[in-house]
């Protein structure tokens, strides 16, 4: 499942995060509450993650960023640019 991960196609949503961060709890909070699946990758535990969101965020490790199936990314998204992602699909 692994090699699905560190890609802008996955099989399901990724978030990159880390335990420590505000927006990244929101976002978590976001997919939970609308019971939505989601892989979840610790950028701080996962060097391969964070070489990844530093590639598509021009050097940044910023977070969270959410890759979709579709080939989307959110990064540091807000509430209502994740309700409206959502109510698209």
């Amino acid at each position: 499942m692994t090699d699905n991960l560190y890609t802008l196609q996955p099989k399901q949503i990724v978030m990159y995060s880390v335990d420590w961060c505000p927006d990244c709890k929101r976002a978590k909070s976001f997919f939970e509450r609308n019971q939505i699946s989601y892989l979840l990758v610790d950028v701080d535990h996962d060097l391969q993650g964070a070489d990844f969101v530093r590639q598509v965020n021009h050097g940044n490790r910023t977070v969270p960023t959410i890759v979709f199936p579709d080939g989307s990314l959110l990064v540091e998204p807000s509430n209502t640019q994740l309700g409206e992602k959502f109510s698209k699909s």
